[in-house]
């Protein structure tokens, strides 16, 4: 009997990754499932649909990776599947008690969202085959975050308290979604070529190496911006999530520990200023710090928001394992399948043990988004995985942290989880990328360890 051939490395890596999506939707089905026989007794009418519509957007995925990216991390696509899917559940769900208060459904979009961000994140593997092309047009990247940063403070629609999005076509974007994007690709490529005078100039004062005022520069333009970002817009979670990005990847480029310093006090000194003065941001800062205050009499001025009560009510009530999926009354919050609310759900439903299985969904993401920085063989990429590693990990800080109480509510919305096209689809995308760069770093690995090729050299045969 002929023995089974070997597996390379890049079909062992995509096996793992067939298997983990098989698990995947096994969880999400299942999941649906469960809630909709808690709610209604009954299976999901659209069970089958979507088991077929998760198999399919696996399928395409796992296809895509194999086609274009067969190197790449297995883990990373099926942990995305697995948020989204969860996040479809979630909003599913909601909708249930949405329809009977407010009459409106959100699920629908969402799946076809997750369609577009799949498609996108396939077709960024096909098209950029290089990551180290980006870095050719860091300018240009910069200077189009720029706009699409400062565009929503003069041409955005003021939704709950904040101008983050844009109305185009009928249809609503948030550009900060895509300028956490551009913002790690701009400053991989400024922090590969000026690192060296970043982290070797500078007078040391208390022990640590201060930057020179000409080095001092750029963190103090990144600074204003942010600032301005949470003037105009009133908008402190892409502020945060914008400087802590620049200052988290200054700090792995130079490793000097005096940019960290530099960065927490003018990231506490402008929101210190903004939160004292501008009214939204005070109104969140006064929220945070007596959150049960919207329940009396006379509330603080501008806090009309009961959302940080009832979010702490909902995790109080979910406990340690939750009162099962289908089971709570999330829907109280009203925005909670649209916002960073949603994580409100799983505490409810899905208790302490179900937020932190999801935190550690995002760990994992992150994790492995590091692991390829220090796997990658080219600075470029080195920098660029750090920075859509932070932006991810910064992202989840401020909405956990804000719906927990830990920090100001921020309005951002929960990677993969939360309704939300333009953040879904720049999720997507963020995966693309982070696929592309493990894959060429593990390609660059197979062809070290077989080392140069043999030369074979033939003697002439002589006259």
């Amino acid at each position: 009997m002929r023995g089974l051939r070997p597996l390379t490395a890049a079909g062992a890596r995509r096996r793992t990754e067939a298997l983990l999506l098989a698990f995947v939707i096994a969880i999400a089905v299942f999941g649906h499932a469960a809630a909709g026989l808690a709610m209604n007794g009954e299976l999901p009418p659209n069970l089958a649909g979507f088991a077929i519509s998760m198999t399919l957007l696996s399928l395409v995925g796992h296809l895509g990776v194999r086609r274009f990216a067969a190197y790449a991390d297995p883990l990373v696509f099926p942990l995305a599947m697995l948020l989204t899917g969860l996040g479809l559940i979630l909003i599913h769900r909601l909708d249930q008690g949405y329809i009977e208060r407010w009459n409106s459904v959100n699920a629908p979009g969402q799946l076809l969202w997750t369609v577009v961000g799949v498609a996108a994140c396939v077709a960024v593997l096909a098209l950029l085959r290089d990551h180290r092309l980006l870095q050719r047009f860091i300018y240009i990247t910069m200077a189009v975050a720029l706009v699409l940063l400062i565009a929503p403070a003069f041409f955005g629609a003021d939704r709950y308290g904040a101008k983050r999005w844009i109305i185009l076509f009928g249809f609503s974007v948030q550009p900060g979604e895509f300028v956490k994007i551009m913002i790690a690709v701009f400053f991989a490529g400024y922090l590969v070529v000026h690192r060296d005078a970043l982290a070797l100039t500078g007078r040391r004062f208390l022990g640590m190496r201060l930057p020179p005022m000409r080095q001092l520069g750029p963190i103090i333009t990144v600074w204003i911006l942010s600032m301005l970002v949470l003037v105009f817009e009133r908008d402190l979670g892409t502020s945060l999530i914008f400087f802590g990005v620049f200052v988290v990847m200054l700090y792995v480029a130079t490793e000097r520990t005096s940019w960290i310093v530099c960065g927490v006090l003018m990231a506490s000194a402008g929101a210190f200023v903004v939160g004292s003065t501008e009214p939204h941001v005070k109104a969140r800062v006064a929220a945070w710090l007596n959150p049960l205050s919207v329940y009396w009499e006379n509330p603080p001025p501008g806090v009309t928001s009961d959302q940080s009560a009832q979010a702490l009510f909902s995790f109080g009530t979910g406990g340690i394992s939750g009162t099962g999926l289908g089971m709570g009354h999330p829907e109280l919050i009203k925005f909670a399948g649209r916002s960073d609310f949603i994580l409100t759900t799983v505490g409810e439903e899905l208790g302490l043990a179900g937020v932190m299985a999801v935190l550690i969904l995002y760990g994992l993401l992150v994790q492995r988004g590091l692991r390829m920085a220090l796997g990658a063989r080219d600075p470029f990429g080195k920098m660029l995985a750090v920075g859509l590693a932070s932006a991810l990990a910064l992202q989840v800080f401020v909405v956990a942290g804000g719906v927990t109480g830990l920090i100001p509510l921020t309005g951002k919305a929960l990677p993969f989880l939360a309704k939300g096209g333009s953040s879904l689809l720049a999720n997507w995308i963020m995966i693309a990328l982070l696929l592309r760069i493990s894959d060429s770093a593990e390609r660059q690995r197979e062809a070290d360890a077989d080392g140069p090729a043999e030369t074979t050299i033939t003697p002439v045969a002589r006259a």
